[in-house]
């Protein structure tokens, strides 16, 4: 019997062998952004392991939009071609090879977590100035950030463009936006964070103004066969923040401009949110965006068990689930989760002899 979690599922031209996601996660373990062995073990290890699509963390789309020193990039060639026989391959395992692309605004210029993740100041060496929509800080620790020009918004909607291409070059299938989690792009959304007077603040549609404006950009040089996502915090978990009924009308918006799917995460705007996590806490975002606009979603958060994934799925409350911390504690989970849900599932022929002994 096939369970709905290993059904393959299309989107546009590209069809993934499962519904199973590996979601973004930074490693903060690059050399000027250019991902090397690290990267190729890593993501390598969770293809092998049967995942039908790796996303690869957070991209920084300009040196500035980097969230640490040590993050991943994709704002030159070189770090595009260091990533080609990866991609080849994930792809080569069965796995879609999709990135995640973003610039961290006001939560940029931060050392690496398991490095302490304190903010690292302008003058400081390796360090940067910051920007975002107005000049209010993540925490009274953080820089203040520059509050960003509209020339400025320009240059950087051109790096998500140039960004996107590249990613393109070096043979990924799936391209996702990076607007959640109090990053640039979030941090326009939130009326904490976005003070503007301008047209890109103000009401719902100031605010939503130049997310939309990247992601109208980024779908005209992404190719037309090829699927678009788009990652939101569904709310802020503040009062008087973003909040679910206003992700709806984003996702109504980004729907529009040619997304195909919206991958439901939440938080990370302020350092105070009271976030009541649990097993599949955010699900009913995920459900919720699903059916009051009609596009594809993906859930994600604290999906750990084979029974949990596929309930989330037969219950259509997303199309498909993303996996983060469970795969770095164990990349096989796909393999073992056919197993449980009683799939026949093929293995890599080098471990085949393992099937069934787990």
């Amino acid at each position: 019997m096939t369970q709905r979690l290993f059904t393959p599922w299309q989107l546009r031209s590209v069809t993934l062998r499962n519904r199973i996601v590996m979601a973004p996660m930074c490693q903060y373990s690059t050399p000027d952004g250019v991902a090397g062995d690290w990267h190729r073990v890593h993501l390598g290890s969770r293809a092998v392991g049967g995942a039908g699509l790796i996303l690869v963390e957070a991209s920084a789309v300009s040196p500035e939009g980097r969230i640490s020193p040590q993050d991943l990039g994709i704002w030159n060639d070189a770090q595009a071609e260091a990533l080609k026989p990866i991609v080849r391959f994930l792809r080569e395992q069965g796995s879609v090879a999709g990135i995640q692309i973003a610039h961290a605004g006001r939560k940029a210029s931060t050392a690496a977590p398991f490095h302490g993740g304190q903010p690292i100041p302008p003058q400081a060496e390796k360090g940067w100035q910051p920007v975002a929509p107005s000049a209010l800080a993540f925490s009274p620790r953080h820089t203040v950030p520059r509050a960003l020009s509209t020339s400025d918004l320009d240059k950087i909607r051109d790096d998500f463009v140039a960004a996107a291409q590249r990613a393109r070059q070096a043979g990924f299938q799936v391209l996702e936006l990076h607007m959640a989690h109090g990053y640039l792009l979030h941090s326009f959304l939130s009326p904490i964070t976005n003070h503007r007077d301008d047209a890109y603040g103000g009401d719902l549609s100031g605010r939503m103004r130049f997310p939309l404006e990247v992601a109208a950009a980024v779908r005209t040089v992404w190719p037309d066969d090829l699927p678009l996502w788009v990652r939101i915090s569904a709310t802020d978990w503040v009062d008087g923040g973003w909040e679910l009924e206003q992700s709806i009308a984003f996702s109504r918006e980004l729907h529009a401009r040619g997304v195909d799917v919206i991958h439901c995460s939440s938080g990370g705007l302020t350092p105070d949110a009271r976030i009541p996590a649990g097993p599949g806490f955010q699900t009913p975002f995920a459900a919720a965006i699903r059916q009051a606009v009609g596009i594809p979603t993906v859930a994600v958060g604290l999906i750990t068990e084979a029974m949990q994934a596929e309930h989330i799925l037969v219950t259509e409350q997303a199309d498909a689930v993303a996996l983060g911390r469970e795969l770095l504690r164990n990349p096989y989970w796909p393999l073992q989760a056919a197993a449980r849900l009683g799939v026949d599932w093929p293995w890599p022929a080098p471990y085949d002899r393992a099937k069934g002994h787990h």
